[in-house]
């Protein structure tokens, strides 16, 4: 009996563990990659909708000096207006922390390229992330939690050298990680028995 209940307490403290490493495991988007980037030839809606943005991920902006970034209103998304942005942002890379479940609204205010389609409206999700869609939504859909678009400005942005995990290595460590908390939950039933 006291090697069960060795056994449980070492599975408790792999679960913990796991834990505080799918806490960690926040996944670098680079807006447009792999095929294209932040710039006007790339759909960026496209993009987006193959994505699934969870609270603790971060969005990463990378272009050259005729672009920037500016957060900005669904009013002034839809519109392609830079006059009131929340945020800029002129130095790339752009690092951008999705912190909360709301939608926000990135254009580019430089020249015309907003209305060439340099815009992506990115939509946070909490929780374990869910398959990306495979096609847009017909409408736009905001959590019913979410504050109003006149909400304070979300945390500022950085610039600087980062090296982002790709989506696809971070979820290959967390199915990892799951599959070995599977096994040795199964491994401790049958020592109980």
């Amino acid at each position: 009996m006291t090697k069960v209940a060795t056994m449980r307490g070492t599975l408790m403290g792999f679960v913990a563990i796991a834990m505080l490493l799918e806490l960690a495991m926040a996944v670098d988007h680079t807006v447009g990659a792999p095929s294209g980037g932040w710039d006007v030839s790339t759909n960026l809606q496209t993009w987006a909708s193959s994505q699934t943005f969870v609270v603790g991920d971060n969005l990463v902006f990378q272009y050259g000096s005729s672009h920037d970034v500016l957060e900005v209103t669904k009013a002034d998304y839809d519109s392609c207006s830079s006059s009131s942005p929340i945020s800029t942002a002129i130095t790339s890379p752009t690092t951008i922390p999705l912190t909360t479940i709301v939608s926000r609204y990135f254009i580019c205010g430089r020249s015309n390229h907003c209305s060439q389609g340099m815009k992506v409206e990115v939509t946070t999700v909490a929780g374990a992330p869910t398959p990306p869609q495979t096609t847009p939504p017909s409408t736009p859909t905001t959590p019913s939690n979410a504050p109003p678009s006149d909400s304070p400005p979300p945390p500022p942005v950085t610039g600087g050298t980062i090296n982002p995990p790709t989506p696809s290595s971070a979820m290959t460590l967390k199915m990892t990680v799951g599959s070995l908390l599977g096994f040795g939950f199964s491994v401790m039933m049958l020592l109980s028995l």
